[in-house]
């Protein structure tokens, strides 16, 4: 076995059980990712670092047709914290939508279906862990926070942005940024971030997590950290709430 993999797993095994034997995974996990990091260790990335980023700006007005499909029910979607409740410090009211396809192994069929081209799209992402349209309404703000997994990295593809660009935007670390229509967005959500929609209108992505691309063996590591996030309470509770969810929107379009 690779040296690297047994001192990790020998200093997994000296945790005490109080400490959250998960957790601490990840946390030895994030002090590697500097040196395995088949992307660097950066805020921002660039779109040849993940090349299906390309096909999904190609076609990213058939997704904001199909996204156009949805928003007439905005108000009818699920706020961010009533799939996930531990979102409750960042999306208190309700005014940040969600539109799953796809969390940690679970998937959508119903909003797959609704859709289609938008779903075909997201197959073929290597590493893909989430998939959701985020639609956050006029005067929404995300207060400042930070990912907990850097063997993540966030993706948003911009399907609608209002104006004026300065009302709209996402402050990653010290860097202010604006969305544009058509174009990626590719960060490190474990640097603190922030998010302002103070227009009139509708802010929408198509927002991804990523598995990070990583050598191996923490690439390995990383795989298998993701697969117990999948397995966890977490998940398994956004999985029932959002299945409820559908069942309700479905006797809502009858």
């Amino acid at each position: 076995m690779n040296n690297i993999l047994k001192g990790a797993i020998e200093r997994i095994e000296r945790f005490s059980p109080n400490q959250g034997t998960l957790g601490q995974i990840v946390r030895y996990l994030e002090s590697l990712v500097p040196k395995y990091s088949k992307v660097g260790d950066a805020v921002f990335f660039h779109n040849d670092q993940f090349p299906w980023s390309y096909e999904l700006e190609s076609h990213w007005s058939v997704i904001r047709q199909e996204l156009d499909q949805v928003l007439p029910y905005a108000e009818a979607l699920p706020n961010f914290q009533d799939i996930s409740p531990r979102q409750g410090n960042i999306a208190e009211d309700d005014r940040w939508k969600t539109f799953f396809f796809c969390a940690f192994g679970y998937r959508s069929e119903k909003n797959c279906e609704r859709c289609p081209q938008t779903a075909r799209l997201l197959e073929q992402i290597p590493g893909l862990k989430v998939a959701f349209f985020s639609i956050l309404a006029p005067g929404k703000h995300i207060p400042r926070h930070a990912g907990k997994h850097k063997g993540i990295i966030r993706y948003h593809l911009a399907l609608k942005v209002p104006e004026p660009r300065e009302q709209c935007r996402i402050q990653v670390a010290d860097q202010v940024v604006y969305w544009e229509e058509g174009k990626s967005l590719i960060f490190d959500d474990t640097f603190p971030h922030e998010v302002w929609n103070d227009t009139d209108d509708y802010r929408v992505v198509l927002f991804l997590d990523i598995e990070r691309p990583l050598r191996f063996p923490l690439s390995v590591v990383n795989w298998s950290i993701n697969q117990l996030v999948g397995l966890s309470p977490i998940i398994q509770v956004a999985k029932g709430n959002h299945e409820s969810w559908e069942k309700q929107f479905e006797a809502m379009l009858r």
